[in-house]
């Protein structure tokens, strides 16, 4: 069972990859622009393109998603971001990926997770009882241990309140890492610590779906992932994700 949903969920990712990828750099539908977060048209139909694939072969899964919920009342429950990184996406700059991820009814535990970053061809699958890979490779965060050795990513979010902590966190944290990256994909930031390219990352208000999967990557990878209710906004998170040797206590 768990196979044949990795299965789809790769399927999935990579076709919505395919249509957001070929629409790089096009003229875009804006349906809202927000004070400090867009939304395309594009991310309503990569979501649609990847609800469908799901749907089609598991007609009574939910599809929770960053543009709506649908589907029936089925065991799984699929997690998506159709497009994350749309500002990246919106501006051109190609750090943008699809992540889809799934659960169980009623469980809040992830089963499976898929990151697909179509600019870079690069593609992380993880599940149960299925290794955390990267285009088939086995993948694990750093061994880094040491502040003073870290990179560290910060994500700079969607109200003042949660801009304004971040701007106090991240001061204390770039007094004391080797080097910090803003780069505008919660998804991607989680995928890089599994792969050992970044060692923590920290955010003030995020939401499931952009980090669901993520954070079975970073776990399964050898990395902790520390969340609690976020304080700007209810209904989002405060993300601490690390690569599992370096304590979270400067980043709280």
């Amino acid at each position: 069972m768990i196979k044949d949903l990795l299965d789809t969920a790769v399927e999935a990712a990579r076709a919505a990859g395919k249509f957001i990828h070929d629409n790089f750099g096009t003229e875009l539908t804006v349906n809202e622009m927000k004070k400090y977060d867009i939304k395309l048209e594009l991310d309503v139909k990569s979501q649609e393109m990847i609800t469908k694939i799901i749907l089609d072969r598991f007609p009574d899964h939910a599809v929770l998603g960053e543009e709506g919920d649908t589907g029936g009342d089925g065991e799984i429950e699929w997690i998506v971001d159709p497009i994350d990184g749309t500002v990246n996406y919106f501006f051109g700059i190609p750090h943008y990926c699809v992540s889809i991820a799934a659960r169980r009814k009623g469980s809040e535990e992830i089963i499976l997770g898929v990151i697909f970053d179509p600019s870079q061809d690069e593609l992380w699958t993880v599940a149960e009882g299925i290794a955390p890979t990267l285009n088939g490779r086995p993948i694990k965060c750093s061994d880094r241990a040491d502040m003073s050795e870290c990179v560290v990513t910060v994500g700079f979010s969607k109200s003042k309140e949660s801009l304004d902590a971040g701007f106090e966190r991240y001061k204390r944290i770039s007094y004391n890492v080797r080097k910090t990256r803003m780069l505008g994909s919660a998804a991607l930031a989680m995928a890089y610590i599994a792969t050992g390219r970044l060692d923590a990352y920290v955010e003030e208000q995020i939401s499931l779906w952009d980090i669901a999967a993520g954070k079975m990557l970073v776990e399964k990878g050898g990395g902790k992932v520390h969340l609690e209710p976020g304080k700007a906004k209810a209904g989002t998170m405060f993300i601490c994700a690390t690569n599992g040797r370096i304590g979270i206590e400067p980043y709280l």
